[in-house]
């Protein structure tokens, strides 16, 4: 069960779900990452804004993104190009969402969208923001980890706040080399190591939780059945 459940893990969200470090720098060692460096900035952008606010607000129904705030990346980090009604934000989250020793963390080919409500707009997406903003100026691996821990010591980035949760259902995702699409789910955001109080990981629960202990918060994920529009999603493997 313990393997199992790495492994969903591991193909859940390379921009969220994260393992202790020691545990991603093992793997990348063995799968010995090609991804070593930054690509050229170009490779990260979508020429084409429209389609990125259409892929932006796949990650959820209609319903809920139809009235979001949508961002998108450019040269500088993400800006608004679309305001919202609802306090939800959507946008396409990069490789370099995840935690620094992510061993794709580089890779432009990467494509997350992900919508979230207004608690995680607050307290979650800064640390996103801040992020995608390092990179775009340069920044090694550890200096975006340093910054980070920096802004939250300081309180630049702010406390993660109750209620936090995102949308990850849209049908273009691409995950990772190895598990593209993968799967529509929604996620928790919660502060510390806090995976036994949801009962996540244990057998027969539908729940998965990792400790993302770089963001200081453990990624709770539940699958859901079909994709933002509405069609079938693959079964799960066993």
């Amino acid at each position: 069960m313990q393997k199992k459940t790495l492994r969903l893990l591991a193909l859940a969200f390379l921009v969220q779900v994260v393992f202790p470090s020691a545990t991603w720098q093992a793997r990348a060692q063995a799968e010995k990452s090609p991804y070593t460096a930054a690509a050229p900035l170009d490779q990260y952008l979508m020429p084409d804004k429209d389609s990125e606010v259409a892929l932006a607000r796949s990650a959820a129904p209609a319903s809920v993104s139809d009235e979001a705030e949508v961002l998108v990346l450019g040269r500088n980090g993400y800006a608004t190009v679309a305001k919202g009604r609802n306090g939800f934000v959507c946008l396409v989250e990069r490789s370099f969402g995840a935690a620094t020793d992510f061993p794709e963390f580089w890779n432009a080919k990467i494509i997350s969208p992900i919508c979230v409500n207004p608690p995680a707009a607050r307290t979650y997406l800064p640390t996103v923001l801040m992020k995608a903003k390092l990179v775009l100026a340069g920044k090694s691996k550890t200096e975006i980890a340093q910054t980070i821990q920096s802004g939250m010591d300081s309180k630049q980035l702010p406390a993660l706040e109750p209620g936090g949760m995102c949308y990850m259902m849209s049908k273009h995702q691409y995950l990772s080399d190895q598990d593209k699409g993968w799967h529509p789910h929604l996620m928790w955001f919660v502060p510390g190591d806090a995976a036994k109080s949801w009962g996540a990981n244990l057998p027969g629960s539908p729940v998965l939780a990792a400790n993302d202990p770089e963001d200081r918060m453990t990624i709770f994920l539940v699958w859901v059945g079909h994709w933002s529009d509405g069609t079938p999603a693959p079964p799960a493997a066993p």
